[in-house]
């Protein structure tokens, strides 16, 4: 069954959604949400709301898709039991491990592992069914010949409209150590949406050059049908009801073969940035970046006539005074007007700014058809039959549910009428119900109307408390500590060229695979690992697998690093990617070496520097892994070099790293090198040092010239 799922920052949209169609609703609870400026849902709501969306069907995922810190363990927990017991149909969640932990003492959950785990290919898939999850969400990156693949292993789930983040899923630190708050955490502040230019020809001038346009996958929702997708998910739970009603509208449209013209214009008026993208799953880059344009865009509808010092839009379409418009020139934005009031062949056009003829008109505000989109109904049928007599228990039936009552009184004036109960079952108490009537009987009793009504409301409650699952979940998730041991005095060094380096790990990131490994290594007296991408197909899992055979060990930022070692036979040194920042997690990860959370201060990383953890405090910081090229993939124009600045408002150099596997990647370095103190080994990312700097480095000495900052050490994320 192909299941269409949406999102709901709040009950309007879960409503709106539900109305629309939808087939599933994800939303997140007051705490632990990825997108924690939602409105959300406390325990009270989520329970109602999935009693209101059983009642046609659909089912309610609860996001709890944060990374958990140590000292928040006991509050996750008793989140996941709470969710459960009030009636969620799944827990969507990043950390794996802590996902394996639940399920071990709370077995009845289902377990959906988010997109911010980086599901990318099998072997990541294979570890989150070790783990008991039932379905992955897989990275918004990852080619549709991987998507296929994954089917064939778990259920799954992929995003086919909405925001896409610009970094790689769960990798992204830009909004942590740029400005203190963590995308993990659910508070990013969305700094790929700001300016920047990048010391290249043709990209100096300052653009959203990280911005990405919205996915829209439409029509080709079917080739993920027939890969074998089963769930279809809508991004958006920071954005307005009208959206995820368009947005459900569509997708039901297509999928039952209706016309969708005027939906897909439904859907562009309501949330469109950047004219959409299909998305890096079918391989498109061009127009991917939406560079001139950061926000909502909307539908196309006309250009500006400047007509007696009015501005007027020639258009058969139709808008009435209210609505809103955003005008581009030359594809950049210059402001926004709205509709003054309709004229004979388009509307007239009030705004701030000084349009010009030819200024390109964009409807971002219907107000008519959000009303229209707000006004759609979705009831459920209710008959209702009673049976109301004098010495025998009130007895209502609703559909096929009995309630029962005491009996009624002798009537003390008017008897009680057959339509006096129909009038008063009429009302539905806000419920979605369609009332129709059987057989009601009365024979002269009476129940006062206050009596009548209550009868009524406990009726609907008690049928509408029906749909949710019975629950019980007796016991209690533990909370584990990490074990103390002698501080680890190793150090782990990550270079593209470990000759000269002296370490007691020396982690190989190779800039490109035809590179041979075994010259970098020369004269290197330590464990010798291998860096291996998180984001990395099947016919590139080949590839590192026969480098891995010169290696001691791999390193690998992502989950499916642990399958790559087992599979491999070799050691495995988790990264800092795999976002290890709890007991649970370090206990379960099974690796040789553990590096951890680099959003963790000092103290947090204290209580896990077990015998074989380490902490990033030395070196770069790479904020970002991207997997499109910035540049629009303009392969025969480009200088092809390794390092490039991407420069922001401010003036912060970011370093960004061009390196190539099979085709080109980059990776987003943060614009201070990291120089802190941990209880943990040292890790240091020298991967674009020089040698003198990475020998400064190591042995302890700050190489000049550089900025630097203490990262999380002693400043938490938010």
């Amino acid at each position: 069954m192909v299941e269409i799922l949406a999102p709901a920052g709040g009950k309007d949209s879960a409503v709106a959604a539900i109305n629309a169609g939808a087939d599933a609703i994800y939303l997140g609870l007051t705490q632990f949400s990825a997108r924690s400026a939602a409105e959300n849902f406390d325990v009270q709501a989520l329970s109602e709301i999935c009693a209101y969306a059983h009642i046609f069907g659909v089912k309610i995922y609860v996001a709890l898709n944060t990374l958990v810190k140590s000292d928040e363990l006991p509050q996750f927990f008793s989140s996941v039991k709470q969710a459960y017991l009030a009636g969620a149909d799944a827990i969507i969640m990043q950390d794996m491990y802590l996902g394996a932990h639940i399920k071990k003492y709370l077995p009845e959950v289902t377990l959906h592992l988010s997109t911010q785990a980086g599901c990318f290919n099998v072997y990541a898939a294979c570890l989150a069914k070790k783990c008991g999850f039932d379905r992955v969400i897989i990275a918004r990156e990852t080619p549709l010949s991987e998507i296929e693949k994954i089917t064939r292993v778990i259920q799954t789930e992929v995003f086919i409209q909405g925001a896409l983040c610009t970094c790689f899923s769960g990798q992204c630190y830009m909004s942590s150590f740029a400005g203190g708050n963590s995308g993990n955490r659910g508070k990013c502040k969305q700094p790929c949406r700001k300016l920047y230019s990048i010391d290249r020809a043709g990209f100096t001038q300052p653009a959203y050059r990280l911005s990405l346009s919205d996915l829209s996958v439409g029509g080709d929702i079917q080739k993920l049908i027939s890969a074998g997708v089963s769930s279809f998910k809508i991004e958006g739970r920071m954005r307005r009801p009208e959206y995820v009603s368009a947005a459900v509208a569509y997708y039901k449209g297509i999928l039952s073969g209706i016309p969708t013209g005027q939906a897909l214009s439904d859907l562009k008026r309501t949330y469109n940035r950047g004219n959409y993208t299909k998305g890096l799953a079918f391989g498109q880059q061009k127009g991917f970046i939406s560079s001139a344009v950061q926000g909502h865009i909307g539908e196309y509808v006309g250009v500006v006539s400047v007509e007696n010092s009015r501005f007027v839009c020639r258009t058969a379409k139709k808008f009435s005074a209210g609505d809103g418009f955003k005008i581009l020139r030359g594809g950049r934005e210059v402001g926004g007007a709205v509709c003054s009031k309709p004229s004979k062949d388009g509307f007239i056009l009030a705004s701030h700014e000084r349009l010009k003829n030819g200024d390109k008109v964009f409807v971002t505000t219907d107000v008519a058809l959000n009303a229209r989109l707000l006004a759609k109904k979705r009831l459920h049928g209710v008959s209702v039959s009673a049976e109301i007599c004098l010495g025998k228990p009130v007895k209502v039936t609703l559909n096929d549910k009995t309630f029962v009552f005491p009996p009624p009184a002798e009537a003390r004036s008017r008897p009680l009428t057959a339509e006096d109960i129909k009038e008063n079952f009429k009302k539905v108490d806000g419920l979605p119900f369609a009332v129709t009537f059987g057989e009601i009987v009365t024979d002269g009793a009476f129940l006062t109307a206050a009596e009548l009504n209550a009868v009524r409301r406990e009726c609907y409650a008690r049928y509408k408390a029906g749909f949710l699952p019975e629950r019980r979940a007796e016991a209690e998730i533990p909370v584990p500590q990490a074990e103390a041991a002698a501080k680890n005095r190793k150090t782990a060094v990550i270079c593209r060229d470990l000759r000269g380096v002296n370490a007691d790990i020396g982690i190989l990131k190779l800039q490109n695979l035809s590179q041979e490994a075994e010259p970098l290594l020369q004269g290197f007296s330590g464990e010798k690992f291998l860096f291996v991408p998180p984001f990395i197909t099947s016919e590139e899992v080949e590839i590192y697998r026969n480098l891995s055979e010169k290696f001691d060990g791999i390193y690998c930022d992502g989950y499916c690093g642990a399958e790559f070692a087992e599979s491999w036979n070799k050691p495995l040194f988790a990264g800092t990617g795999m976002n290890i920042s709890n007991p649970v997690s370090l206990s379960l990860v099974g690796a040789k070496y553990v590096a951890l959370s680099k959003e963790l201060t000092s103290a947090e990383s204290a209580r896990l520097a077990v015998k074989n953890a380490f902490s990033l405090c030395t070196g770069g910081i790479k904020v970002m892994d991207l997997l499109y090229c910035p540049f629009g993939k303009d392969c025969a124009a480009c200088d092809r070099r390794e390092v490039y600045t991407l420069t922001d408002g401010d003036g912060r150099a970011f370093p960004l790293h061009r390196y190539e596997i099979s085709h080109c990647l980059f990776e987003v370095y943060n614009c201070a090198d990291i120089w802190a103190e941990y209880s943990a080994g040292r890790l240091m990312d020298c991967s674009l040092l020089s040698k003198s700097e990475i020998s400064d480095c190591v042995s302890g000495k700050q190489p000049q010239g550089k900025t630097y900052t203490r990262g999380h050490s002693s400043a938490p994320v938010l």
